[in-house]
Parts: C-alpha cells; sequence; structure tokens
C-alpha cells in the first residue's frame, strides 16, 4: 500500500494501524480516512479497539505499526504544531475538580490565538448557570456538555469527540446534534465514537464498526443499512415464536430465524407474495406483527449481525 500524502490531505488518515499489548492485539491492520468538513463515526461494541485508535490519533498512543497523519501530520512527532489545531474531548471532561466551570472554559480559551467567545459557547449549551460551580459539582450532563465546550473553544479544524451526548437529556442531545452538524458546516472535521446507533445514523457521514480491532463495516449510514438486505424481511413480534409453521408455508431455501428477542428474519428473495404468506401466518397465531421492513435495516440490526454482540456488551 502506498504510504500517506500530506498535501492536500484529509483531515484524518489512518493505513495499516496495528497494537499489540502483549499477546493481545488490540487494532489489527486498521485504515481510516477522514475528510474535511465531514463527520466518521466510529462504532465498536467494548474492547474493539475504538479507545486505542483515537488514542493513537490524538498523540496520546503510538503504533506499533502503520502509518497515522492528522491534518498531514504525525500526532506524535508533530504534536506541539498539532495541539492547537485539534480539540479533544475526553470521557470524565478531564478537568480540575476544584475548578469552577467558567475558569476551565476560559483556561482553555487561553491556549488559542482566536478561540470561540467563551461566553457564547457557555449559553450555547446551557451552561451559564453553572459557570460558578466547581466541576465535582457539577452533575454528568453539564460536566458533558463543558467537556464538549473545552474541546471547540479554541477554533479547531479536527475534533475528537468521545461519547458527546452521554448522560444527557434529550433537549440537551439535541442542541449538541444541532452544535456538531454546525461544525460541519464549518468545514470542521469531527471523529465521533458514540454508543448510540441514531445519533451515529443523525451525524455522521461516513461510519465505520470494528470489532476485535478490524474493520467488519465501512460506508455512508444508507450504504451500511441496506447491504444485504434485498433478500431480507424482517418484522417484530412477541419473543420466543416457534418459526417451523412459517418455514413450511414459504417455499424451499427460505430460513426464518429470530435474530434477536422479538425481531424475526425471513431470509429469501422478498415477493408479495412472500409478505402475505408472512403476514397470513401471524394471522393464523393470533399475533400482531410490527415494523415490518423490506430491503432496510436499522444500525443496531447491523451491528449485532456483524459483532454478534450489544453495543455495550
Amino acid at each position: 500500500m502506498s504510504g500517506i500524502t500530506t498535501g492536500d490531505a484529509p483531515a484524518l488518515q489512518v493505513r495499516g494501524l496495528v497494537k499489540r499489548y502483549g499477546d493481545v492485539t488490540a487494532v489489527n491492520g486498521l485504515d481510516l480516512e477522514l475528510h474535511r468538513g465531514q463527520v466518521l463515526a466510529l462504532l465498536g461494541p467494548n474492547g474493539a479497539g475504538k479507545t486505542t485508535t483515537v488514542e493513537i490519533c490524538e498523540g496520546f498512543g503510538v503504533a506499533d505499526s502503520g502509518e497515522v497523519r492528522v491534518l498531514g501530520l504525525d500526532p506524535v512527532a508533530d504534536n506541539d504544531r498539532l495541539r492547537t489545531r485539534i480539540g479533544v474531548m475526553l470521557q470524565g471532561g478531564g478537568a480540575y475538580p476544584g475548578a469552577r466551570a467558567g475558569e476551565m472554559l476560559r483556561l482553555c480559551a487561553a491556549y488559542s490565538a482566536n478561540p470561540i467567545d467563551p461566553d457564547w459557547l457557555m449559553r450555547t449549551l446551557g451552561l451559564v448557570d453553572a459557570q460558578r460551580t466547581p466541576y465535582r459539582r457539577l452533575s454528568g450532563g453539564q460536566q458533558q456538555r463543558l467537556a464538549l465546550a473545552c474541546a471547540l473553544v479554541g477554533r479547531p479544524e479536527l475534533v475528537f469527540l468521545d461519547e458527546p451526548t452521554a448522560g444527557l437529556d434529550a433537549a440537551a442531545r439535541i442542541l449538541v446534534w444541532e452544535l456538531i452538524d454546525r461544525l460541519r458546516k464549518d468545514g470542521v472535521s469531527v471523529l465521533l465514537t458514540t454508543h448510540l446507533m441514531d445519533e451515529a445514523e443523525q451525524l455522521a457521514d461516513d461510519l465505520v464498526i470494528i470489532d476485535r480491532g478490524e474493520i467488519v463495516a465501512h460506508g455512508t449510514p444508507e450504504e451500511v443499512t441496506s447491504r444485504g438486505a434485498e433478500n431480507e424481511l424482517r418484522f417484530r413480534a412477541p419473543r420466543g415464536l416457534d418459526l417451523t409453521l412459517l418455514e413450511s408455508i414459504l417455499a424451499e431455501g427460505y430460513v426464518c430465524s429470530e435474530v434477536n428477542p422479538g425481531t424475526y428474519l425471513v431470509a429469501g428473495a422478498v415477493t408479495p407474495q412472500v409478505l402475505a404468506a408472512v403476514t397470513a401466518w401471524c394471522a393464523r397465531i393470533n399475533v400482531l406483527a410490527t415494523d415490518l421492513r423490506v430491503e432496510t435495516r436499522s444500525l443496531e440490526d447491523v451491528f449485532l449481525d456483524l459483532t454478534g454482540r450489544e453495543l455495550r456488551g
């Protein structure tokens, strides 16, 4: 594979990334590319290698092999040059427990030559009433919003967001989504890790699912959720149904399974006759099928099929 160029490069390029801890390979030949002004969601179950990958991209870890370029620079060798051009949102905020929220944000702003107005960020993220509150006394949601504000206040070209809406209520979550969308429109690149599938589908231009250190799916949310689904009919019904009769009704070659509790899959060419047979079977056993879907799957369906694990499993 050819080396990474540093000219008019994407915001982030990763080629053949490998990281081992003793006998455990956390990341195994990973390739990533994040274009300028786009949002890339990096998804995977716990232990998949997401955190290791992101830490190496941020310059907090060193790869065993492979190439990483952030804004065309080496995140370790060029860390001093990169630090003012990227924003990093850490889980737990990384703040001093006794520091007041407003003081913490203004300190972060002081490191930038052209920061965003801290007062504007405080207002936008609903932190005005908490700006004199010590960090340790902030609610979990307030700590999360402060961490996001600290990552953005320096006007980064690329921002790493780790679970940006964890612990937030619905209104605050939508607010953060709108802010991320505004970042994209302003040309900021975003690498997003999240356990929320709807968040990834809503925000990401591109997404990568990794499992055991390797990529198992990559593409736009629409590409990933539609791939391989043209011969699938999915529906929801009470869990534990006996599918023997349904398979006997359908033509030879169709396979019926309960892929997750209460979620059923009919694999085979989906025709009007097949759809009619499934609904007739449901009526025969006095079951109401809901959420019948053809040629589409939710991102969570794809995730579970590919990894066999719950996102937080």
